[in-house]
């Protein structure tokens, strides 16, 4: 009697799929900063390689080119921070002055809605009774609670992330190779493809996105400088770093010369030209120097990534912003280069 050869296949139905998407939403909500700081080390590290690979070149060794590396942008960071730790210093002084200034617009706005609201209860119905609902002030131990909740969450990221960035660079070569060790033979030529696709994406990206953010920040400080704005250097960095935003940035960089000129300018004009310029700048940003400095790596169309920043935005906050494109584009690449994700790949990119 022969033998007979029976190939067992095994598939996942869509309720299993969708099962398991939960189970990896829900770990991400429950370890947020677990998987935070491990996709910030790896953007990082992705970031800072280039330089170690150059180091090698010179034959300095993987290991010490990484501390080296990485000292040298904690440096940079830490000086960074200074600065603005001292501007913000001075602005914390002088807030007294913008927040009068802020009271008294609140406090005309409000006016104008209970004039609003007086005159719509004349046209309405009469007999109906009003319900007021008095709000009771924030308690101030869930403020403090939440406060902490959140310096956890920094000191987390700023305590591992230099460990974990240290470690992936000096070790890249035994990762990469432990992880093609993962799939059949016949399949690691694929995986190393998707692996040095991955890596240049990233790489450009973070690259590339580094670099224009310098650029909006230099040139917001000057055009702020230009016009006499008070913080000149503090607006045009924060303006600059807001304008990389999609969709939202344009409008969000108003935000901080909007704050800093209430003392200076009564009338709307100047407002309207810090607008104009900004928006032009935004402009200028993402149609010009992002396509120059980051190419074409990240094919993602406008709908893949306003869904990405709303979920991960929704579900990390402003981290979520940062990181909802890198996991997008990581997760087409993953699509492109299994066979029965294709499609999903393909309508990303549509």
């Amino acid at each position: 009697m022969e033998a007979e050869q029976i190939k067992v296949t095994a598939r996942s139905n869509p309720s299993q799929r969708i099962i398991a998407a939960g189970i990896v939403i829900a770990f991400c909500y429950w370890a947020a900063s677990l998987v935070m700081t491990l996709l910030l080390s790896i953007l990082i590290a992705y970031f800072l390689d280039p330089v170690v690979e150059g180091l090698e070149r010179w034959r300095v060794p993987r290991a010490l080119g990484s501390l080296l590396v990485l000292l040298l942008a904690l440096s940079v960071v830490g000086g960074l921070g200074y600065t603005i730790f001292d501007r913000l210093d001075r602005f914390a002084a002088d807030w007294p002055k913008y927040s009068a200034v802020l009271k008294e617009g609140s406090a005309a706005v409000e006016q104008k809605l209970e004039k609003l609201e007086a005159r719509v209860s004349e046209i309405a119905p009469q007999g109906r009774v009003r319900v007021l609902v008095s709000q009771e002030p924030w308690p101030i131990r869930s403020l403090l609670l939440r406060g902490l909740g959140s310096l956890y969450s920094i000191l987390l990221v700023a305590t591992f992330v230099p460990f974990l960035v240290f470690f992936m660079l000096a070790a890249k070569r035994n990762v990469w190779h432990a992880t093609l060790q993962l799939f059949p033979a016949t399949e690691r030529t694929r995986v190393k493809e998707a692996l040095e696709q991955l890596s240049a994406l990233l790489r450009s990206y973070v690259a590339g996105n580094a670099l224009v953010a310098g650029i909006l920040a230099l040139v917001s400080w000057i055009f702020f400088w230009i016009i006499g704005l008070d913080y000149p250097f503090l607006a045009g960095l924060t303006s600059g770093l807001l304008n990389l935003v999609p969709y939202l940035g344009a409008v969000l960089a108003w935000v901080p010369p909007f704050i800093i000129g209430l003392t200076k300018w009564s009338s709307i004009g100047p407002y309207l030209g810090i607008a104009g310029m900004l928006s032009f700048f935004h402009l200028i940003a993402i149609n010009v120097l992002m396509p120059a400095l980051v190419g074409r790596r990240v094919h993602l169309n406008a709908l893949a990534v306003t869904l990405a920043l709303l979920f991960w935005g929704w579900l990390w906050g402003a981290i979520g912003l940062i990181l909802a494109i890198p996991i997008m584009a990581t997760l087409k690449v993953v699509c492109d280069n299994v066979e029965g994700w294709r499609p999903v790949g393909r309508w990303l990119a549509a």
